[in-house]
């Protein structure tokens, strides 16, 4: 399956759009929120929304595109990014530039706004101890792809399908 550029794009813009304003909201909870999104997507609907590959790593989750991306999106400025202090941390912020142009479906956009409603107020600790006991991450290796297919064993707490 191929990387979905365009709609990885349109979802980072979106979701910025709806969190820019928020204290918390840096790398780490967009790129939780990401992760969550597609995982949420794959297991209602057994499609992949952006077909990003996202890596377990010891900071969270690390989508493979999302520097390239992002970069991109600084250059052609429809973002610009500013590290900024946050209690007694550095948190690294994404600011928009430009109001997105949405091109989501109705499930589609219910999947992304549950998962900014649910997440997008929580901070990088919080959200990235979260998101390590959801069962694709669990499963995998730290350096290593996380599997999509592990979001049907996941418990309660996570799965959309058994609420």
């Amino acid at each position: 399956m191929r990387f979905n550029r365009e709609k990885y794009i349109d979802l980072i813009l979106y979701i910025l759009s709806q969190c820019h304003q928020k204290p918390n909201f840096g790398k780490t909870v967009l790129c939780s929120i990401l992760y969550f999104i597609d995982f949420n997507y794959y297991e209602l609907y057994g499609e992949l929304l952006t077909n990003e590959t996202y890596i377990k790593s010891k900071r969270g989750i690390r989508p493979t595109h999302f520097r390239e991306i992002s970069e991109e999106l600084i250059s052609k400025n429809y973002l610009y990014f500013r590290k900024e202090p946050y209690y007694n941390r550095t948190i690294y912020r994404y600011y928009l530039i430009i109001i997105p142009n949405l091109k989501f479906s109705q499930n589609e956009l219910e999947i992304i706004n549950n998962a900014i409603s649910k997440l997008s107020n929580e901070n990088a600790t919080t959200i990235t101890k979260y998101a390590k006991k959801d069962s694709p991450i669990s499963a995998a290796e730290f350096g290593e792809p996380i599997d999509f297919r592990y979001v049907f064993s996941r418990g309660d707490e996570y799965s959309l399908i058994n609420k």
